[in-house]
């Protein structure tokens, strides 16, 4: 059997069983591959004579720009020609800071194929920032649009030295034109054929408590590991995909590329300025999206609509990114009869746990391990435990975990200790083996003597009309050691004043046990990562530095005093 055989043979044994997650996570086994090189033995061979859309992408003002399986395929073979004219070679490192456009998958896939190892980064990446990836990342070649290639106007020159700049959109004085590729032969080989265990994509964290770790994932662990991924959104071949997701990070290479191009779907995007929940519902029913998959930020905006308004065709709702509250489940199973799936992965590993299509779904938890994961939940002394961190067994070590951190031997030794690899992350697991989340590691703490989960409190505030976003933090006390406080944002016509805080508080008191109470409010705006993930390190900073007892300002308010 060659190696496309088998990867073929282990993706279409996860779509047989999509809806038997007990069959696919017994039988589910990785392909072994060496040679394998997912763009030019998968994809070119996909897409031979495949006039099928690989990808649509729709603006607000309604031009569209589409590419069938064949058109990416040579165009890809026209942009890896481009680079090895200017010198890319196997192993180069390259900045990809595009947003939804073309070029952004025609570069991907060039890459691929090349062996150039690839850096997504988000357009909104500016100063310190980008210098700081442009160091550590040994970036090499850069491919980015306008607004990007300004951002490297403000750099120092000397961090600009040796950078091969190319820019989508137009011709700029210092810059290689990227439509320079159309003049480009549409077949392509490599000088160095790139191998499954080569470097393929690096990618920095979010930061959300130290400074970004650079990813390393594999030809391999990516294009191939994210048949869990396809298995847990429930792609099907020719579905219309919908990922509502910013290039630049793990995500979006997660359902915007190599997910629905494994399932041999329509990748399908809408660029919008400004979030128009009318608009992105009118989207959904005029292009026939079968499968949608959107953040919790989003899915809590769209419940403001009458969502019954809206005869969607959808068949698969998914959300990402961070766990999603159950009262936003409730409001759109109402509405549509359909249930939002949830699931959990890391930039480090692919999607790991989720409720795939066909399992029965269980309130607040993230579902099973998916085909191919191994999961254990470890206490603090490293024993099997009903709630712990969430690690994955590398005696059965996933071909879907990156390789490592690049370039810092101390956190791979830290993260793939004693047998696992530690995600950082803590979760408990019922009789039936279903996960649910309890938060990061960092961010569990415990008030009175009792572990306090910020997720469960931050789930409870949001189904108060007047909460927006949460996030809860320990505060000292000086009885108590720690209360839970919560920093809120409110959502648009409520006041931060007493009479808010005091409705907060009330509700509360209704959903949560009295000894994991919400002590302490603060109307005030979040600090987020660049990719919006909240920086409740941040918080809990601000939290030890005070001196307990009294509300520090105007917008904090104590529960004690509405007693």
């Amino acid at each position: 059997m060659t190696e496309l055989e088998r990867f073929l043979a282990a993706r279409d044994f996860l779509q047989r069983h999509a809806d038997d997650h007990a069959r696919a996570a017994a039988e589910f086994r990785w392909p072994a591959l060496e040679d394998f090189n997912w763009a030019l033995d998968y994809f070119d061979h996909i897409a031979r004579d495949n006039h099928t859309p690989a990808l649509r992408i729709l603006e607000e003002s309604g031009v569209e720009a589409a590419l069938t399986y064949a058109q990416l395929a040579a165009r890809s073979n026209q942009v890896a020609n481009f680079l090895v004219r200017l010198g890319a070679v196997k192993g180069d490192r390259m900045l990809l800071m595009l947003g939804n456009e073309i070029p952004l998958w025609e570069a991907m896939l060039a890459a691929i194929k090349l062996g150039v190892v690839v850096i997504p980064a988000t357009t909104l990446l500016s100063g310190a920032d980008l210098q700081d990836r442009l160091e550590r990342g040994r970036i090499r070649f850069v491919i980015t649009n306008a607004a990007g290639a300004a951002k490297f106007d403000e750099l120092p020159p000397a961090s600009l030295a040796g950078l091969c700049r190319i820019g989508v959109g137009g011709a700029r004085p210092g810059w290689a034109d990227f439509r320079a590729a159309d003049a480009e032969p549409a077949a392509f080989a490599p000088a160095t054929r790139p191998t499954a265990r080569d470097p393929l994509l690096e990618y920095f964290t979010s930061g959300t408590t130290s400074r970004p770790k650079l990813v390393q994932h594999s030809h391999a662990s990516y294009p191939v590991g994210h048949l869990s991924t396809m298995y847990w959104l429930g792609l099907k071949p020719g579905d219309v995909h919908w990922t509502i997701s910013s290039p630049g990070w793990a995500k979006h290479a997660w359902s915007c590329v190599f997910a629905p191009l494994n399932a041999q779907a329509t990748i399908f995007i809408y660029n919008y300025t400004r979030f128009n929940g009318p608009a992105i519902l009118e989207v959904l029913v005029r292009n026939a999206v079968q499968t949608l998959c959107a953040p919790p930020t989003v899915w809590r905006m769209l419940i403001q609509e009458d969502l019954k308004r809206w005869p969607v065709r959808l068949r698969e709702l998914i959300s990402a990114g961070e766990p999603l509250n159950p009262e936003v489940i409730e409001q759109v199973r109402a509405a549509w009869g359909l249930t939002i799936r949830d699931g959990f992965g890391q930039t480090e590993t692919t999607a790991m746990i989720g409720n795939s299509p066909g399992q029965a779904l269980k309130p607040g938890s993230m579902g099973r391990p998916l085909p191919g994961y191994r999961v254990a939940l470890l206490d603090p002394d490293g024993r099997p435990a009903d709630e712990g961190e969430i690690c994955i067994d590398l005696a059965h070590r996933p071909l879907s975990l990156m390789n490592g951190y690049a370039g810092d031997d101390a956190k791979n030794a830290e993260v793939m200790r004693d047998g696992h690899y530690h995600t950082g992350d803590v979760g408990t697991r019922d009789a039936d083996g279903y996960i649910t989340y309890v938060g990061r590691a960092d961010d569990v703490f415990k008030a009175s003597g009792y572990r306090i989960s910020p997720f469960e409190l931050e789930s409870a505030l949001i189904e108060h009309p007047a909460v927006a976003e949460a996030a809860v933090v320990p505060s000292p006390d000086p009885v108590r050691g720690f209360v839970p406080k919560a920093y809120v944002i409110l959502a648009p016509g409520h006041a931060p004043d007493a009479g808010t805080a005091r409705d907060i508080f009330a509700f509360l008191r209704d959903r949560v046990s009295g000894y994991k109470l919400v002590r302490r409010i603060e109307f005030s705006d979040l600090p987020k990562t660049i990719s919006g993930k909240i920086r409740r390190v941040e918080l809990r900073g601000q939290e030890a530095g005070r001196a307990p007892g009294a509300a520090r300002n105007a917008r904090e308010f104590l529960e004690e005093s509405f007693r």
